[in-house]
């Protein structure tokens, strides 16, 4: 089964792709690392870190970390939501690479949770977390959820595709895969690259002193730059919808959803 076919929608769902992505990398580890690795798998990687990168200087949205949602600043709604999840052992602000060596103790794992999605699900934190414990060969992973259709050519939006083992092949602000006909088929199931992504903390040691590749620099992603390396990326699939503010009309969006949810 591939781990980005279709899936069906609601919270089991979600829980039914990340205990695949798991799976597959377990059984990937196996082949890799024999008998001996499962019986570690709960060692691997095991201490894990949450950045919060919170940038004050928005062009699109100055002091976005700062802004009152139902009560309470967005970083902080942020961070209360990344707190449920269950994989962190500890959750700060700043850049993740910067935060890192500024941390007093040592960590396996970092997690980089965007600062504007208030509304993260704290099993996709998770949900990532697991599925780089559970792929040794993978230095990076990441959660992907299905591109509704008048997003595909909105370069915004992150595109993914990724193989059979559910590791990352590409991603493209334009879409992908593209057919001869240049139209979207309503068959296919594109891929939305969510910004949530986790790294194995001796890679991120590393990253900032890779050059920039040239795939990265046409397609401004940093993710490729990864990829260009020849570094594996996991890739899990979840059923959620983005909720993130880029701008102040989406501060009013964020409440509401919040009040339908009975969120405080």
């Amino acid at each position: 089964m591939s781990m980005c076919s279709s899936c069906s929608s609601g919270p089991s769902s979600t829980k039914a792709w990340i205990v695949h992505g798991i799976v597959a990398g377990t059984a990937i580890a196996a082949a890799i690392g024999g008998g001996a690795y499962l019986v570690r798998y709960r060692k691997f990687r095991s201490r894990v870190v949450g950045i919060i990168p919170a940038r004050y200087a928005s062009s699109r949205f100055e002091g976005k970390p700062l802004v009152n949602i139902l009560g309470k600043p967005m970083i902080q709604r942020t961070w209360e939501r990344a707190k449920l999840a269950t994989t962190l052992d500890h959750i700060g602000t700043e850049r993740c690479h910067e935060a890192l060596h500024k941390l007093d103790k040592t960590y396996d794992v970092v997690v980089n949770i965007q600062g504007d999605e208030p509304l993260i699900e704290p099993e996709i934190i998770d949900g990532i977390v697991r599925s780089l414990q559970a792929a040794p060969d993978a230095v990076f992973s990441t959660a992907v959820t299905s591109l509704k259709p008048e997003d595909a050519f909105d370069p915004n939006r992150v595109k993914c595709v990724v193989d059979n083992q559910g590791y990352a092949i590409y991603f493209s602000r334009g879409l992908i895969p593209y057919n001869k006909l240049g139209k979207v088929n309503p068959q296919f199931p594109y891929l939305l690259h969510l910004g949530i992504q986790s790294y194995d903390a001796k890679f991120l040691k590393i990253y900032p002193e890779l050059q920039p590749t040239p795939l990265q620099l046409e397609e401004d992603l940093e993710q490729l730059k990864v990829l260009e390396n020849g570094y594996k990326m996991k890739v899990i699939k979840v059923d959620h919808e983005a909720h993130g503010v880029d701008v102040p009309e989406d501060v009013e969006k964020i409440e509401n959803l919040m009040r339908e949810q009975n969120l405080s």
